[in-house]
C-alpha cells in the first residue's frame, strides 16, 4: 500500500528551501509533498483547495489557434504569474496543465527535456478601447515553441525569430507571405494598443478565490520591461 502523501503548494523559487526541510518531489504528479504529517517548516506550503478547471467567466474557445499575440507596452511582462500570489500561481499552473492533459493546446506536443520544450501558461486578453480595459478571458497551456510565436517581439530580441516564424507556418499552414502579413498586422495592432494605458481586469481569477499581488503602475511597467529587455539583449 502506497504511503500517504501530504501535498504542498511550493513556488518554484522556494523549492530548494522546501527540499531542505524534507519535502519530496513526485515526478508523476509533478508536485511537492511531505512524506508525513506535521513536518516542521513545511506547514506554510500546505496545499490549498484546487482551482476549478473552468474559471468563473472563462471562455476556453476565446483566442483559439496559433497567432502572434503581442502585449501592449504598458502591460509588458505584467503577466498573470506576476500578478497573483506565488502559491496561487502554483495552483493555477497545475490546473492549466492538468486540464490540457499535459499537452500543448495548440500543437498537441508534451514536454521534452532533451530539446528544452516545456509547457507554459499563456494569457488570452480582450481589449475594450472605450473603457481602456484589458480583460483576462482565458488561460491556455502552450509549449515553448507555440509560446515563443505568440510573443514574436521578444523572439526577435532573443534571436529566435526565424525559428518562431517557421513554427508558425508549420502549425498554421501559412505561406511565407501570409506569415509576414500576419506578423505585420500584429505589430500594427500592438502599436495602437501601446498608446493606451490599460486597466487590468482579472476577475476570472479573483472570482475563483485567487489572491492578487499588486501589479506595478503603468509607468513602472514600461521601466520594468525596458530593464528586462536590456537583460535579454545582454
Amino acid at each position: 500500500m502506497a504511503a500517504e502523501r501530504f501535498w504542498l503548494d511550493v513556488p518554484y523559487d522556494e523549492k530548494d528551501e522546501a527540499k531542505a526541510l524534507g519535502a519530496r518531489w513526485d515526478p508523476a504528479a509533478r508536485r511537492w509533498y511531505a512524506p508525513q504529517a506535521g513536518m516542521t517548516g513545511l506547514e506554510r506550503w500546505a496545499a490549498l483547495p484546487d482551482v476549478p478547471d473552468l474559471l468563473p467567466g472563462e471562455d476556453r474557445a476565446f483566442g483559439s489557434g496559433l497567432f502572434v499575440d503581442l502585449v501592449p507596452t504598458s502591460c509588458w511582462f505584467t503577466n498573470v504569474r506576476s500578478c497573483v500570489d506565488r502559491r496561487d500561481w502554483e495552483r493555477l499552473r497545475r490546473m492549466i496543465t492538468r486540464r490540457a492533459a499535459h499537452r500543448c493546446e495548440i500543437c498537441g506536443r508534451g514536454e521534452d527535456r532533451v530539446v528544452q520544450r516545456w509547457l507554459e501558461a499563456h494569457e488570452r486578453w480582450s481589449y475594450d478601447k472605450a473603457a481602456r480595459t484589458q480583460a483576462l478571458r482565458r488561460l491556455v497551456c502552450l509549449c515553448t515553441d507555440c509560446h515563443t510565436v505568440t510573443h514574436m517581439g521578444l523572439a526577435q530580441i532573443q534571436g529566435k525569430e526565424v525559428q518562431a516564424v517557421a513554427h508558425l507556418r508549420a502549425v498554421t499552414g501559412m505561406s511565407a507571405g501570409q506569415a509576414d502579413s500576419h506578423i505585420d498586422a500584429a505589430f500594427a495592432e500592438w502599436h495602437t494598443r501601446s498608446a493606451i494605458t490599460w486597466t487590468l481586469d482579472l476577475s476570472i481569477l479573483t472570482d475563483a478565490g485567487v489572491t492578487l499581488a499588486a501589479p506595478p503602475e503603468a509607468a513602472a511597467r514600461v521601466r520594468q520591461a525596458e530593464r528586462r529587455l536590456r537583460g535579454v539583449r545582454q
